[in-house]
């Protein structure tokens, strides 16, 4: 698979969906496939989290601006030369993945104004040259919540799952100009069968070259 890989370097591939479609075991998989550095965003630094989910009214705001500081954090210190040794780069989300959310979290003048903050920190931030995005239906987004077992996730709203896919869809569609992937996380079993991530490592491969 090294070989296989080798055929690809420099390259930024972010993997993003709705919560529970599998970005992070998919990122986990690709990076080791593609010889790849791992990015993965550190949602348990947010202090807010958990209190976002108990009264989201009141600690969207903060929820959000605390993601946004962490991801422009960690995507802006990213290697601006190719490694030697880990020449490309998988990341479980993308740097607009902060819009999408905001934009469902926030009331639209807090939103405005959290999008001047988002444009003015990733403006000069390196995008990914490729997107995989997982689309699953509620039902599997559930299950997948369900099993991973995070006790502020245990009561998730049915309709802000909704409203991510719709975002999501909607946001992609007009926003995004680069190459893309789009899957049916449900079509797959990351986990358990390497000929599935071998699929998406196909995909990779013919979308960068």
């Amino acid at each position: 698979m090294l070989k296989r890989a080798s055929l690809i370097e420099g390259k930024y591939i972010a993997i993003e969906g709705n919560i529970g479609s599998g970005k992070t075991t998919l990122a986990k998989l690709l990076s080791e496939k593609l010889n790849a550095r791992l990015v993965l965003e550190e949602f348990e630094e947010n202090p807010f989290l958990g209190r976002f989910y108990e009264d989201k009214e009141r600690f969207a705001f903060s929820v959000e601006m605390s993601f946004l500081a962490d991801r422009y954090h960690q995507l802006s210190n990213l290697p601006t030369t190719q490694d030697l040794f880990l020449p490309n780069l998988v990341a479980d989300y993308a740097p607009f993945k902060s819009l999408i959310f905001a934009q469902n979290n926030l009331p639209e003048a807090e939103f405005q104004l959290y999008r001047k903050f988002w444009h003015m920190a990733f403006s000069k931030v390196r995008q990914p040259d490729l997107l995989i995005f997982l689309h699953r239906p509620l039902k599997s987004l559930l299950t997948n919540i369900d099993k991973r077992g995070r006790s502020y996730e245990e009561n998730m709203s049915h309709d802000y799952l909704l409203s991510l896919n719709k975002s999501y869809a909607s946001f992609i569609k007009q926003n995004w100009s680069s190459k893309i992937i789009d899957l049916n996380a449900d079509d797959f079993d990351f986990l358990h069968s390497e000929s599935d991530v071998e699929r998406v490592v196909d995909e990779v491969l013919k979308k960068s070259l």
